[in-house]
């Protein structure tokens, strides 16, 4: 084999070489080796001078080198200082308002700001750590990679959690240690997700009226579609603290991404009939502002403090309509630009009433449509994903069976079914999605995957 980095020999080149015999040319080499030698003598001798006198005269060697002078002085005046590595910054694509700042002051980034990785999520919902065996034969058998476990719901905390606050309202329900669950999750490869019930929470808001949403008389305000209860203010920043607080410790316990839902306003009206009251007419942000900051708040503390990826549940209404948006504090086209690692629109079929028309076209009974729904709605928002900054967007899927709509108006939700909403997602060129089921009961099947395997 040819070594293309040999060296070739030279002695014929030598002995071609022009220049009388060899002893003629030691002789020459000697002459001019006895020369640089009395010449190297002569040089140290001044240099070793120069260095005495230098030291006498208390400076260092290359101190007093003049302007015009050359060699190492020279070289060592050339060399530049090494330029500060630039802190990370984390950019931010949402301005606030003045309004915004007067309520909550101006938006303090992290100090030290990481960067994070992202993880492209193939999950499902596993509620409080529920049949994971089951769930675990799933994930391999299919593309399943994660599973999203509840941290806390509306009534309280579902883990082993120290939060005082959470203790203090009695709301700690200790389904399941937290750290062990994490550990077997990650035993068998998966990611974790901890999910977090934020602003729909009736028990801290009874508990705290100081915490809730309440009329201009201080009454705490009942909701009719919340299930007649209290409801926490998303202006709050003391709400924010305290699921913020229940995050990083979650993440103290090894959960691998945090995922906010119900980030939102109450839906519907009030049991007294008087309106939610958050301070006089043109002093305060619009809820939209409110649910941003929040989630922006959240991503300093989180994502960009400790490198942990966070995610923002919406209702997937806010894609085709800005009023519903509007009313919920979700804005499809803004939300995204919070800074957050990803954004899940809850896009379930079950949940458009009979008759819905979402770009143009009509659906008679949208359960019974799961691609269809499914392309419909994300198209009509795909305009918000191609902006500058927004982030990944990682649709909820159905995978449920919507009972309660009556005979003729749902589907079985079966593999086919669930499997359809998530070709739709990709054929819209999307990668990432997460299965519900509150019963977390799940058809076997190679989600996401090629059935011909």
């Amino acid at each position: 084999m040819i070594n293309s980095n040999r060296k070739y020999d030279t002695s014929d080149f030598r002995r071609r070489e022009r220049g009388g015999s060899y002893r003629n040319r030691i002789e020459a080499l000697q002459k001019i080796f006895v020369t640089l030698f009395v010449s190297s003598v002569v040089m140290g001798l001044v240099l070793v001078g120069a260095i005495i006198g230098k030291r006498k005269a208390g400076t260092g060697i290359f101190a007093e080198a003049s302007e015009s002078s050359s060699g190492v002085a020279s070289i060592v005046g050339s060399i530049e200082a090494p330029t500060p590595t630039e802190a990370y910054v984390i950019p931010e694509y949402l301005e606030d308002t003045d309004l915004a700042i007067n309520m909550w002051g101006p938006l303090e980034p992290a100090a030290e700001p990481v960067t994070y990785e992202h993880y492209p999520v193939r999950g499902i919902y596993v509620g409080p750590a529920s049949n994971l065996e089951e769930c675990f034969v799933l994930a391999e058998n299919s593309e399943i990679n994660t599973f999203v476990i509840d941290l806390k719901e509306a009534e309280g905390a579902l883990f082993d959690t120290t939060n005082e606050l959470a203790l203090e309202t009695s709301a700690v329900y200790g389904y399941y240690n937290l750290s062990e669950v994490v550990e077997q999750c990650h035993a068998h490869g998966i990611h974790v997700i901890g999910r977090i019930v934020c602003f729909k929470d009736p028990r801290l808001a009874e508990a705290h009226p100081e915490r809730a949403i309440r009329d201009s008389a201080g009454n705490v305000l009942y909701f009719n579609s919340e299930g007649g209860r209290a409801f926490l203010d998303p202006y709050n920043p003391d709400n924010w603290e305290y699921l913020i607080d229940l995050a990083e410790e979650a993440i103290g316990r090894g959960v691998d991404e945090i995922q906010f839902d119900y980030i939102r306003f109450p839906t519907g009206s009030t049991t007294s009939g008087n309106e939610p009251y958050f301070g006089l007419e043109g002093t305060v942000p619009d809820r939209t502002e409110a649910i941003n900051r929040f989630v922006r708040t959240a991503r300093v503390r989180i994502q960009d403090t400790m490198g942990i990826p966070m995610s923002a549940d919406v209702f997937g209404i806010i894609l085709t309509s800005e009023y519903d948006g509007r009313n919920l504090g979700q804005d499809w086209y803004t939300i995204g630009l919070a800074g957050e690692d990803s954004v899940c629109p809850m896009i379930y079929p079950s949940h458009y009433a009979l008759g819905t028309m979402i770009g143009g076209i009509t659906f008679d009974k949208p359960d019974i449509y799961p691609y269809d729904i499914m392309v419909a709605v994300l198209s009509y928002g795909s305009s918000a994903w191609y902006q500058e900054g927004y982030c990944t967007v990682r649709p909820y899927v159905q995978a449920f069976t919507a009972y309660y709509l009556g005979e003729g108006n749902y589907l079985e939700y079966d593999y086919d079914a669930i499997n359809d909403q998530i070709r739709a997602i990709q054929d819209l060129r999307l990668d990432e999605y997460i299965l519900w089921n509150a019963s977390v009961i799940y058809p076997e099947g190679n989600y996401g995957g090629n059935d011909d395997q």
